[in-house]
């Protein structure tokens, strides 16, 4: 055993037993989306007085946290996002409308001189939001649905201590409200009481109002204790009332929370069952398990004893990069799980390139000559350490697109894809290396080329070694095919249109399961008598109902819920998502920006590892494949959300991928014959990949196969766009990519690679001549 492979094998154990420990003693971070719960974005916004900034936005945060710990939800989450956003989670809070009685009341906490009860033939003076002046007299519904007509103030929420509910029981007060003022706020309240004592008991000029979100939520008249412009001292203040105890409570919680620095709106709200995602984990978790199981075997299959050791390597693989996820507090959702499982599908793929060029490496000696299994394994893994990287960056840059451009849950798989991606090279290289090095010193392995799998050429090679097929001799041919379909997508995508979610139209998205089955037909008439015509109803079983209408509230949602309720039983809601107008074209902006970056940074890329006309090539190859597979969801009506959008991003960097592996063995073969055309290059090179791609992508399948039957409703449409790029990147990366490449270089004056641009590196002669022969 060499120093090397000790290195390895001592650098892979230390790990995994970090992992394990990792994993035993610490517990993921579970998304809303996985355990239920809302998440809210709240807008900051521009007021007369106070502008929306960084700074405001930081104390909103403040205000709100303070709000939703009076709560006592558990574990919530209160982040500013950006410049001007606030995003609050709020773990098995299901209902938005318990949340929005706290978050709701985003307008400023004010106090207001009560001047009497309006006139009802006069014109009501305007709203305080909309009122350009503060000196201005406005009227306001009152907390018994009554109207007041109300003073200018200069006493904010913001001067308000403290305030608390309290019981009197000994004296009979029943539930009171206690409030506590700073010092300058405190002076302000002695003024404004002492002015409104100068009216008569019962006169309603003698009350004070307590003003938030545009509404009174309280107005209690000063004792007739207090005389005419003394005033209520600095001290305590008690409101009382007859106020029950959730009553009093909830009114000390809306003034302790104070006034927002800033007004706020929610733009947008996702709301999610435990029920879900219960059932998400379960199903993502019998995907994986099944999913993992067949790729094991299959590798297993293809390469013997090394492929099972590649599998011990798989499951090494699934074990670090969960412990990454929860060592580095990762949230987990959905779309992220989803990443996890494919990730465990694409991480056999730098295993299959290493042990493919090790047989390539074992078989280019025959008879006694041939190279010792030590050695073929070393350079296979040499020989493939280029593509392995450079296919990985490819798939970083899309991980780091979706993490930088996505949106919530979109972001949590951009992570979790590039922990994959990270951990499988690390998985390839080390550990399965370490594995493999170990086995190919013993003598038995190393006497049966049928046991350890690196002696075998594979029935793939096998057979286009017998054939020896002729590709690319008409190579436009190929290039029609290519037109032809992306023209299809196209005239999908016109005819059909896009189905876009409501992450970039704006509106709302409620899913319902209900007691007893309900047709579609008979929840549309429901809904339309219910004064919701314009809804749109879909369903994904009996039982099972999807409803999209516009920007609603909860009021409106409840009604909904009730018109179900009325002809499907009882009605439980599993998924609320509400979008605003001004987020969906900011997030239909982005995934328009993302998807050029991607196209641009992959062309970069290329462009410095490889030629042009390679680059050029590639992001030909996957733009192909970003248009057929739009096109192919246009055709089948399936929604372009977020979701959708991770698949696609995935699908460029798998795209890319396949493309560079190719391009990287043309390269090494094409500099081995510095003069001669490109087109022999490339066909050989398209011939020894060809094992790769199929059993790479035969891995990858499986997965995503798993998921798609399965992965339940939330996971079917990321393993169908999955799927079918997949597929089309397979076919893309031969025979668009090559074919592409071919013309472009067929119009160069200087087509061909000078000795000294192309050398490669030392121990590559004997796979290129093998490879050359194919």
């Amino acid at each position: 055993m060499t120093r090397a492979t000790t290195v390895r094998a001592v650098l892979a154990a230390v790990v995994l037993l970090v992992s394990l420990f990792v994993t035993l003693t610490m517990s993921p971070r579970l998304g809303l989306d996985l355990q239920g719960g809302t998440r809210l974005v709240l807008q900051a916004k521009d007021s007369p007085t106070a502008k929306a900034d960084r700074e405001s936005t930081d104390r909103t945060v403040e205000v709100l946290r303070q709000r939703i710990d009076a709560l006592g939800v558990a574990e919530p989450t209160v982040t500013r996002s950006g410049e001007d956003r606030v995003l609050v989670e709020l773990p098995d809070v299901t209902d938005p409308r318990e949340a929005a009685e706290v978050l709701g009341r985003t307008a400023q906490l004010t106090f207001h001189p009560v001047l009497g009860v309006p006139d009802d033939a006069a014109p009501d003076p305007k709203p305080e939001a909309e009122s350009q002046s503060q000196s201005e007299e406005l009227v306001l519904p009152d907390e018994s649905g009554g109207r007041l007509r109300l003073g200018a103030s200069d006493l904010s929420g913001a001067g308000v201590k403290d305030a608390r509910a309290e019981f009197d029981g000994q004296r009979g007060a029943g539930w009171s409200v206690s409030l506590d003022f700073r010092d300058d706020a405190s002076r302000d309240w002695t003024r404004l009481t002492g002015e409104a004592a100068c009216h008569p008991p019962q006169d309603e000029r003698r009350r004070v109002a307590i003003v938030l979100d545009e509404k009174v939520i309280s107005s209690p008249q000063v004792s007739p204790s207090v005389t005419c412009g003394a005033g209520l001292p600095s001290g305590t203040t008690q409101i009382t009332g007859s106020f029950s105890a959730d009553e009093a409570k909830n009114l000390a919680l809306l003034i302790k929370g104070g006034a927002l620095p800033v007004p706020v709106e929610v733009v947008e709200q996702r709301t999610v069952g435990p029920t879900l995602g219960a059932e998400a984990i379960s199903a993502s978790a019998r995907a994986a398990v099944i999913g993992a199981g067949l790729t094991a075997l299959f590798i297993t299959f293809v390469y013997r004893l090394f492929g099972g050791l590649a599998a011990l390597a798989l499951a090494g693989y699934t074990l670090i990069s969960y412990a990454a996820l929860v060592a580095l507090g990762v949230t987990l959702t959905l779309p992220g799980l989803a990443g996890f499982v494919l990730a465990i599908g694409m991480a056999v793929d730098a295993n299959v390139l290493a042990f493919e060029r090790a047989r390539e490496e074992y078989a280019s000696r025959s008879g006694r000559t041939r190279r010792p299994l030590r050695s073929a394994l070393a350079a296979g893994f040499r020989n493939a350490r280029t593509a392995v990287v450079d296919s990985n960056v490819t798939t970083l840059l899309a991980a780091g697109l979706l993490f930088g451009l996505g949106s919530g849950p979109v972001k949590g798989f951009g992570v979790t894809l590039a922990i994959g991606v990270l951990v499988s090279m690390f998985s390839a290289l080390v550990i399965a290396r370490a594995l493999t090095e170990l086995a190919a010193g013993s003598r038995f392995v190393t006497d049966f080329p049928g046991v350890n799998g690196i002696g075998l050429r594979g029935r793939v090679r096998t057979y286009l070694t017998r054939r020896a097929p002729q590709l690319f001799r008409r190579s436009r041919r190929w290039l029609g095919v290519s037109t032809v379909v992306v023209a299809l997508a196209v005239l999908g995508v016109t005819l059909r249109g896009l189905n876009l979610g409501v992450e970039f139209t704006g509106g709302r998205l409620m899913e319902y399961t209900t007691s007893r089955p309900v047709g579609i037909d008979t929840a549309r008439t429901a809904l339309a008598d219910a004064g919701f015509a314009d809804a749109e109803v879909t369903t994904a079983g009996e039982r099972e109902l999807s409803v999209r209408t516009g920007d609603t509230g909860d009021q409106a949602e409840a009604a909904i819920r009730d018109a179900l309720s009325a002809e499907g039983g009882a009605t439980t809601k599993v998924r609320d998502d509400l979008i605003g107008p001004s987020l969906g074209d900011e997030l239909r902006r982005h995934a328009l920006i993302a998807l050029g970056i991607a196209v641009g940074a992959q062309l970069l890329y290329l462009a410095v590892r490889f030629r042009w006309s390679f680059a050029v090539a590639s992001v030909t190859a996957m733009v192909h494949d970003v248009v057929i597979l739009v096109g192919v969801f246009a055709w089948l009506g399936r929604p372009i959300d977020g979701i959708f959008l991770a698949a696609l991003l995935t699908v460029i960097g798998y795209s890319v991928n396949d493309s560079v592996v190719v391009f990287d063995r043309v390269r090494e073969l094409w500099a081995r014959r510095p003069g001669s055309p490109l087109l022999p290059a490339a066909r050989a090179a398209v011939l020894q990949t060809v094992p790769r791609t199929v059993n790479t992508g035969m891995g990858a399948l499986f997965i995503l196969t798993a998921l798609a039957v399965l992965g339940g409703d939330s996971l079917r449409d990321f393993a169908l766009a999955l799927l079918i790029g997949i597929c089309v990147g397979t076919y893309s990366s031969v025979f668009t990519a090559v074919p592409v490449a071919l013309e472009m270089e067929s119009r160069r004056k200087d087509g061909a690679p000078t000795r000294q641009r192309q050398r490669p590196k030392a121990g590559r002669g004997r796979a290129a001549d093998n490879g050359a022969r194919v």
